[in-house]
């Protein structure tokens, strides 16, 4: 029943839709979850809340939540081993919440796949925003029906699948959607902070940095050497860009 009703509400009412998505809020600080969890409910979406790792790991298991907003500094199993944890079994967005002066623990939240991240003190509407622009992209909101094969890649727009040689690899929703671009534009140089308005929808000098480490991530799935890579080309002193094939 449940499948239905999201199938009728996807073809004639996209927001509603979205806003049905079921959170999972993870942070030890009763006030955070209380507060998010309150706008979220206004909002329509379905909530879930736990206040440790081990707590989280339970709730993503037995509510499969559509997104999860985490906190890096968690009792019993921290944040940053919730994030690896579930990598290994689910690509489900990720939005991780992090301390100002917690830079490291931000790179390495990315680098284990965390779709965005969100500083406290943050704004609940910004946070509400954030949840929203991953849904989308996760959801391929707009993607055209087509597919992109260069080299020993083969990149689906509508199905949101990847093929390196033939083998399906999994990619977080911003994995993808930085590699879709990149391949949609061969050739083309873009700044760090291009990319992040166009993968994520905001451009902020502070977060620029962020998509060197999606890159990296990227590289160490679709590279065969990813010290020498072969698609994802750097250059220097402005950004990137995806090589032409001859």
């Amino acid at each position: 029943m449940q499948v239905c009703i999201h199938a009728s509400l996807r073809n004639h009412d996209r927001g509603l839709w979205i806003t049905m998505k079921r959170i999972l809020i993870v942070d030890d600080e009763e006030m955070i979850v209380r507060t998010v969890k309150a706008y979220l409910d206004r909002e329509g979406f379905k909530t879930y809340t736990a206040f440790d790792g081990e707590e989280a790991l339970r709730a993503f298991d037995d509510k499969g939540p559509d997104l999860i907003v985490l906190d890096l500094m968690l009792p019993k199993v921290s944040g940053i081993e919730v994030c690896r944890s579930i990598r290994t079994k689910s690509s489900v967005p990720i939005i991780m919440l992090t301390a100002k002066a917690a830079e490291a623990d931000r790179v390495v939240g990315l680098e284990l796949g965390a779709d965005d991240y969100v500083v406290k003190p943050f704004s609940p509407r910004e946070l509400v925003a954030r949840i929203r622009a991953v849904l989308r992209r996760f959801e391929g909101e707009g993607a055209e029906v087509e597919r992109i094969v260069v080299g020993d890649l083969e990149i689906d727009l509508k199905t949101r699948e990847l093929k390196v040689e033939g083998r399906d690899i999994e990619l977080t929703p911003t994995e993808f959607d930085l590699l879709a671009y990149l391949a949609r534009h061969p050739g083309q140089v873009f700044t760090r902070l291009q990319l992040l308005r166009e993968v994520q929808g905001y451009t902020y000098d502070s977060f620029a940095r962020t998509i060197d480490t999606h890159v990296k991530n990227l590289r160490r799935k679709i590279e065969s050497d990813p010290k020498n890579p072969h698609y994802i080309l750097t250059v220097h002193g402005v950004g990137y860009r995806f090589a032409r094939e001859s």
